[in-house]
């Protein structure tokens, strides 16, 4: 068995596979990014978090007074 015949196909095929996960990585960093922004420009408007409710309770209270 001549494993040279496969060169070709093998590295090919690993060439493909590298070439997709790399560009998958970068999509992802790409809309990290995005998202990060998106979610500093909300901050920055006031809209608050719902995983941070002390902010927006002191902000009710004092509302209330």
């Amino acid at each position: 068995m001549e494993a040279v015949n496969h060169l070709p196909f093998i590295v090919g095929s690993y060439a493909a596979a590298g070439i997709v996960i790399g560009a998958l990585i970068a999509w992802v960093a790409i809309d990290f990014r995005t998202q990060r922004r998106a979610l500093a420009d909300l901050e920055t408007r006031g809209v608050a978090r719902r995983s941070a409710p002390a902010r927006a309770s002191a902000a009710l209270a004092e509302a209330k007074e």
